[in-house]
């Protein structure tokens, strides 16, 4: 991700658009063979030393590049950047790079799906206790847990396949205000000329440009990229919520240290740092949002110094964080132990649905039996507070109404209420996310 968004890279990419134009120039007669290869064989040679000093005189950066690329080709130089703008080269520039970045990315997030898939599968009838409002409430299975983050997950590689397919258009060759009147008078078939030129660079153009693509293309693929943050900070955020229950957790280095203050301490910094990453790329498409909306008539410059931070930053950010949860999902540690400990704590309080659920088919009223067991589950919920085990079946087996139900005992277990979550998610899994992944 650093090499495409390297300063080098754009420079490069810009001669490269530069080389285009002028060999689609040169079927309208402009440019000469000879000049043609001159052109070609500097293309790569990027001077960025000698670029910054010209730069630093002028005043502007793509200016200062073509400058240096026309000096080293003393016979074609002069034919470069006929009829263009500056934009009609960064432009379609961006538009290759974020292409080559949103592969990456997509690549990055396959892998993940990947490594979650196996998880899923691995730990797809492990029962666990389920948490809502951040309390205990009733048994699911790690597995099913993890493929809620994992179709959060598809849904953004969904979603970033469509903005890549309908929204990641180049300005094309339009000029300096998207009229293509400079290249109207060079050639006479200005649609001809981009369309040649777009051919070469492998990507299309929008039909309608100012001297700029739309802005409100940053906004929406700066949109999918903070839709993918969010579902990765879910992820590490549940992730150092349940490390605080010391149910799974993220791996830790042999020799890592976690607190200079504190030699014990083993903190889920991956998980911390990827919520920070993820944190900050939530407020970047907010900046997009005011640069397309303020590219005033047919364009204001306002938008060029941020986009060259939020941008590249956004890709980088978002590209971390995919790279730091695949090391910590494939090598979660799951303690069974304590799933085990947590579960035989709390699991018996969520049992109290099918409980009533059994004791309104014996006839009992539903809001009649929801207050009993109410007061019972206070009873044991003080026994367990006070570090007792949890005494909730001799309680309701000692209850005048409740104890008389049959087959209590096994309306009590809780690996047997699980509903359909472990073959749910195995099904999920087999039948809808790796046919997906293939794709």
């Amino acid at each position: 991700m650093r090499e495409i968004f390297s300063e080098i890279r754009r420079r490069k990419l810009w001669r490269r658009i530069w080389l285009a134009l002028t060999e689609a120039q040169a079927k309208y007669g402009l440019v000469s063979p000879e000049e043609l290869q001159e052109l070609s064989s500097k293309v790569e040679e990027v001077d960025l030393k000698r670029a910054q000093e010209v730069e630093s005189q002028i005043g502007h950066d793509l200016v200062a590049e073509l400058r240096v690329y026309a000096e080293q080709c003393p016979r074609g130089g002069g034919k470069l950047h006929m009829g263009a703008t500056s934009m009609d080269i960064e432009d379609n520039a961006d538009i290759i790079r974020f292409r080559e970045a949103l592969r990456l990315i997509k690549q990055r997030l396959a892998e993940l799906l990947s490594i979650l898939a196996q998880q899923i599968e691995r730990y797809a009838t492990l029962p666990c206790m389920g948490y809502t409002h951040l309390q205990p409430a009733e048994p699911t299975t790690l597995g099913y847990r993890l493929s809620n983050y994992a179709q959060d997950l598809l849904l953004d590689l969904r979603l970033i396949r469509f903005v890549e397919r309908e929204f990641l258009l180049g300005k094309g060759i339009k000029g300096a205000v998207g009229s293509s009147a400079a290249f109207r008078e060079l050639t006479g078939d200005p649609a001809g000329l981009e369309r040649e030129v777009m051919e070469k660079l492998g990507i299309e153009a929008f039909p309608i440009a100012s001297q700029t693509y739309p802005r409100k293309l940053d906004f929406i693929l700066l949109c999918s990229l903070a839709s993918l943050a969010q579902s990765l900070y879910r992820i590490a955020s549940d992730l150092r919520h349940l490390q605080m229950l010391g149910e799974v957790m993220e791996p830790v280095g042999e020799k890592q240290v976690g607190s200079s203050a504190m030699p014990f301490k083993r903190n889920p910094t991956g998980c911390e740092r990827t919520c920070s990453l993820c944190r900050y790329v939530s407020a970047l498409p907010q900046v997009a949002w005011e640069n397309a909306s303020q590219s005033i008539l047919e364009r204001t410059l306002d938008d060029s110094a941020n986009r060259r931070i939020i941008l590249p930053e956004a890709f980088l950010a978002v590209d971390e964080c995919l790279i730091l949860l695949r090391k910590i999902v494939s090598g979660l540690v799951v303690n069974e132990n304590r799933i085990s400990e947590n579960l035989r704590r709390w699991g018996p309080f969520a049992m109290l649905e099918r409980v009533l659920l059994a004791l309104v088919k014996k006839g009992h009223n539903r809001q009649e039996m929801h207050e009993r067991l109410r007061q019972i589950s206070m009873r044991a919920w003080k026994e367990v507070d006070q570090g007792k085990e949890n005494p909730l079946l001799e309680l309701l087996k000692s209850d005048e109404v409740v104890g008389k139900l049959e087959g209590l005992d096994e309306l009590m277990k809780i690996e047997t209420y699980l509903g359909d979550a472990p073959q749910r998610c195995l099904q999920w899994v087999r039948n809808t996310l790796r046919p997906e992944l293939k794709e």
